[in-house]
Formats: structure tokens, sequence, C-alpha cells
């Protein structure tokens, strides 16, 4: 074979040798994947003389591109390109469903030709050439408008050689990337672990994996879903680059041919999320390809770690789902055990609250009863002076408000230890919920006005007392099957009142209401 300078017509072979010997030693520098891929479209370029050039990646599992390299556009013809061709029609198309060498010295010519976007510029000549990576294609070298005349075989065997080294500098990027990738899931999985092994709470460990995975997996998103009592499945925690809060809490009906999948501890991979019928969330539409990943351990579904993509974002190789496969089994692992070990520590804070409890129910509180009762006896019997008569009543009247704060402390440790809610709201209903457990049924709760937002935090410490001990006070009282509780604000400031259906019925209420208004539970 010869080598020849098609600008010069010369047949020396020097003139294109060290371009070439450039070009093949330019395309193994860089370990990176992308810029290697680069790398390649702009030496084939110049080596063949071509003014645009372009490197289409095939989908190793559908005949398809999936990203489009170029050279030789600037900025303002990109900007004039609607979109860039398919991969379904056209030349682009021929080559994707036969990767041989082709050469065309006028493509308008040929009826294969379609598909141009428009704002494209003109383009006669055409090369186009298949780079395979261990005997299967990665993808295609396609080269138009060469400077001087049309494409020959001399540029069709400098390119396939160019291409022939070309793959083995892709199958080492990839390697290397795969490698760095690997790692990258091993550190996120060990940060994963990390994190929840050191005290979190339930929803912020499952926002943790939600948002390693979605890095990670360069997703738009990273949801994490768990089973509804209905049985379908509920998004509980939310990673996004944006506000994730409309995405938590929508559901996946029961049925769902994806849910059937995921339930089974099947993995789900979706191409196109808008699309694709088992998809029915409201939410599809902003998402295309997607991994639906079974967060399990044990055989037992806890949950499911979902990874969209933006809609027509790069699908996912084989190598991210393994990856994120592997990355599900240790995140579901490591939430196991940070449940398990927050199960040890709220038992062990039980029991030692339990234990406090019983302590101060037969110690403390016995010996203040019966020195009350003691000085009850004592002021009885004694004929002293009405000084030293009022003197005794108050000590009786201290060691009976003793004993009833005692006791509202006694009821509150004896509640289930849970994480502290945020909001007004929220505490009310807490300690109405530990009531329960305590008064064999639930409170009945209603809130009249802005509690949350206007109750300051030292008028919600004194309601928030007054309604322990009044819950203290109707666990004490037999024959009581219901209690309401109401918290109302107003221009007079926050008001509580609690009604039980006892015989009689008994009402409290704070601030004290008059003597004629209420009847304080004894």
């Amino acid at each position: 074979m010869t080598i020849t300078d098609e600008d010069t017509g010369t047949e020396t072979g020097e003139p294109r040798l060290p371009v070439l010997l450039d070009a093949v030693l330019s395309v193994g520098t860089d370990l990176e994947l992308r810029a290697t891929l680069q790398h390649i479209v702009d030496s084939a370029a110049e080596l063949t003389g071509a003014r645009y050039a372009a490197l289409g990646v095939v989908d190793s599992e559908h005949p398809r591109l999936t990203e489009l390299f170029t050279s030789g556009l600037t900025e303002e013809q990109r900007g004039r390109i609607e979109r860039f061709p398919d991969s379904h029609s056209g030349l682009l198309g021929v080559l994707v469903e036969d990767p041989r060498p082709l050469r065309l010295d006028d493509l308008t010519a040929d009826p294969r030709s379609s598909g141009v976007p428009e704002g494209h510029p003109g383009m006669r000549s055409f090369l186009g050439v298949p780079i395979r990576v261990q005997e299967r294609v990665f993808g295609n070298l396609y080269l138009t408008e060469k400077r001087a005349g049309g494409f020959t075989e001399e540029d069709v065997v400098l390119l396939r050689l160019l291409a022939s080294q070309a793959g083995i500098a892709i199958d080492n990027a990839r390697v290397y990337e795969a490698a760095r990738q690997r790692e990258r899931w091993i550190e996120g999985a060990a940060a994963v672990t990390t994190a929840l092994l050191t005290g979190q709470s339930a929803e912020e460990a499952l926002t943790t994996v939600a948002e390693q995975a979605r890095i990670l997996s360069g997703a738009s998103a990273g949801v994490v879903l768990q089973p509804t009592p209905g049985g379908g499945m509920e998004i509980v925690a939310a990673s996004t680059r944006d506000d994730p809060g409309e995405l938590v809490g929508t559901t996946i009906a029961p049925g769902s041919p994806v849910l059937v999948q995921l339930l089974g501890g099947e993995p789900v991979f979706i191409e196109d999320s808008a699309t694709d019928p088992r998809m029915t969330t409201p939410v599809r539409s902003r998402f295309g390809p997607s991994m639906m990943l079974p967060l399990q351990s044990g055989g037992k579904l806890i949950g499911t770690l979902a990874l969209p993509r933006r809609r027509g974002g790069p699908a996912y190789s084989s190598v991210d789902r393994l990856l994120a496969s592997q990355f599900a089994s240790q995140a579901a692992l490591a939430l196991v055990l940070a449940g398990a070990r927050q199960d040890r520590e709220r038992l062990a804070v039980f029991e030692d609250r339990d234990r406090i409890a019983r302590d101060l129910h037969d110690l403390v509180v016995q010996r203040l009863f019966a020195t009350e009762m003691m000085l009850e006896s004592t002021r009885r019997r004694a004929a002293g002076s009405a000084e030293d008569d009022a003197l005794l009543g108050r000590a009786v009247d201290e060691l009976d408000s003793t004993i009833q704060e005692v006791r509202t402390t006694i009821f509150a440790l004896q509640q289930p230890p849970a994480d502290a809610p945020a909001s007004f709201r929220g505490k009310v209903l807490r300690e109405t919920g530990g009531a329960a457990a305590l008064l064999g049924f639930k409170p009945s709760v209603h809130f009249s006005g802005a509690v949350d937002t206007l109750i300051d935090e030292e008028e919600a410490g004194k309601l928030l007392a007054a309604l322990r001990g009044a819950l203290a006070t109707a666990h004490r009282r037999p024959g009581i099957g219901a209690i309401t509780v109401e918290v109302s604000t107003g221009p007079g400031g926050a008001r509580l009142r609690v009604t039980d259906d006892g015989a009689p019925p008994t009402t409290v209420t704070w601030p004290t209401a008059a003597p004629a208004d209420a009847r304080a539970l004894t």
C-alpha cells in the first residue's frame, strides 16, 4: 500500500505518515473516556482532511446511537442546528445497522441519505468507518466534506488503521473508567454505612441513601419507596437538585406491573419513564432512563431505590446497573443494621426510664404521701392557733401539689421514646399518643387557630405541662373511656380544655378557670 498526499498528488508517503502516527499516539494519551473519544474524532478529521467529523457511540444492547462527538463545527454553527441526526434513519442509521466502511462521493445523490437536521452545514463527500472494541462495535466515525476532492480508498485504509488503534485506546479508557466508577460506588456505599450507623433518624437515613445514589449514578433524582398497607408503594425520601418535596408522597398503585416485579425482589430497568406503559406515577413525564432497585435483606423487601435520569438523558449501561444493584444491596443491609441499633438504643432508654418511674412511684411518691397524711393528722389533733393551723394547711397543700407533679413526671417517663416533633401541634399529638398506651384508648384532639405560630415556647411548655397533668390524673380515675383535648388560640392567648366521660364528667382548663366554670381533677 502506498500512502499518498491527496493535497499535492505526490506519492512520497512521508507527508501523511507523521499525521497518522501523531493521530495514533494522541488517541491513547488520555485515560478519561470522553476526552479519548474527542481526541479520536479530532484526529480522524485531521488525518483525512475532512471539514466535519463525528463519532457516534452505539448502544451495546440496542441498534442506536447514545452519544455524538463532533469536530469542525463552530459554536455558531452548533447553535443553528435544531437537533442532531437520529440513529434510525439516513446514512448514520445505515452504519448502525450494517457496521462496514461506507464511502460516497455525493451523499445527496444516495437514496439512503435522509434526516439531515435544519441548520446543518452542506455536505457532499462522506466516509464512515466502524470502531470495534474486542470484536464488538463501539461506535462509528463519520467524515464529510473533504477539503481537497473526495475521499479515496486510501482514506478508508488510514481511517480503519486509526479506528483499530482507537478501539484499543477506548478499551483501556473503559477499563480505567469502570475501575474509577467502581471505586466511587464503593466509597459511596461506605459513606452511607458510616452515616447510618452514627445515629441518624430513619427519615435522615433514607434521604442519605437517596442522595448518595443520585450523585453516584448521575441521576436527576434519587428516591426511596416503601410498601404501603394497601399493597402499593410510596416515596418516603427523595433527593434532587431542586426541591424534592413534590416527589415525597407520590404513590405507585397496587397491581402495577412495575410493582409486581419490585415486590418479587426483581430490579426494573426502564428506557424512558415518560412513555413506558408500566410507569403510572404522575411525575413520570419528567424523566427518561430509570433504574428501580429492590432494597431487601434476608429475603424481606424493606423498600425500593429509584434513580431516574432527565428526559432524553443517556441510558444506563450494564456497568451502571451492576454497580447500582450492589450499592442497593449494601444500603439495604446498612438500613437494617441501623434500624436494629436504634431499636436497641431506644429499648435501653425505655428500660432506664421505666426503672426511674418505678423508683419515683415506689419510693418518692409513697414517702411524700405518708408525710402528707401525718401532717394532716397532726393538724386535726392539734389545738393550736389559727396561724399554726394555716401553716400546716399550706404544708399539706404543697405536698399534694408535689405529689401531682411527680406523678405527671412518671406518666411522661412511661411514654415510649421517640424523635421529638418540631411543631407545637406535633408535641401535643405526641403527648396524647403516648397517653393512649396507658389509657387504653387514644384521646380525641382538636385544634383551633394558628397554634404553631401564635404560641411561643414558654407558653407551649406550660400548656404541655398542664396537658400531662390532666392526662395523668385521668389515668388514675376509674371508668374513663373517652377524653377530648381542645387547644385554641384567641385574643386572650392559648387555652387548653381536657374533658373526660367519667362519672361525673370532669373538665380541666388552662389557664385555670374559676371554680364555677370548671372542676379540676383530683
